[in-house]
């Protein structure tokens, strides 16, 4: 099931923030992103719920340590992913 990706304001700036610093970063993340728009549950995202300040929120692996934090949302009568931060795993979670 495809699903359409919001980018929050908050997401933009984090994602082009870790991009400066961490330029191959770019591809995983655009690679994530898309495989996260087709299906969120991959096994290769190890997509989950959060707990604690985040609680009702996603994340999902973008790389070793990189993840994504998202929320499920409807827009427009369609299933839609709200794009919350991204950024090394102590820096999101």
């Amino acid at each position: 099931m495809s699903r359409i990706l919001i980018r929050s304001p908050a997401f933009v700036r984090a994602a082009r923030r870790f991009v400066r610093k961490h330029p191959p970063a770019a591809v995983a993340i655009r690679e994530t992103l898309t495989l996260l728009a087709e299906d969120a549950f991959h096994p290769r995202l190890r997509t989950h719920k959060l707990k604690g300040s985040l609680e009702g929120c996603w994340a999902s692996s973008a790389g070793y340590d990189l993840r994504i934090v998202f929320e499920f949302v409807e827009h427009e009568g369609q299933e839609a992913i709200l794009l919350l931060s991204v950024g090394m795993h102590d820096e999101v979670c």
